[in-house]
């Protein structure tokens, strides 16, 4: 067993995979490992997200301590993410998977020919 923020788990991939699983945290943390972005910056990389669903996906990244968020005394306001040193830590794991379906759609490619 696996204890963490309050939440128990059966191991540690169940807790991982509750921390960066859905559809949207894997995305978002690849995107903020090449650059700093604004919500709007995000959200134009994803379009079929809903505000409300970017704007939970970015706040359990933070409050994970993956994502930071930087607010702007301006007006307009402006908020920029950005991947904190422990974030950066899965940027292997992410290269690796992208790889991996690099790979895999290659080799379904060529049995489909």
């Amino acid at each position: 067993m696996v204890y963490f923020k309050g939440k128990k788990y059966n191991c540690h991939m169940e807790m991982a995979m509750d921390l960066i699983g859905g559809k949207w945290k894997v995305l978002i943390l690849w995107h903020l490992a090449e650059k700093v972005l604004r919500f709007n910056e995000l959200k134009r990389l994803f379009p079929e997200v809903t505000q409300k669903m970017l704007t939970q996906q970015l706040k359990d990244l933070e409050e994970n301590g993956l994502i930071n968020r930087k607010v702007y005394a301006q007006v307009p306001p402006k908020v920029e993410y950005s991947l904190t040193d422990f974030g950066k830590t899965l940027m292997p794991v992410l290269y690796s998977l992208n790889q991996w379906g690099r790979e895999y759609s290659d080799e379904k490619q060529l049995i489909e020919k």
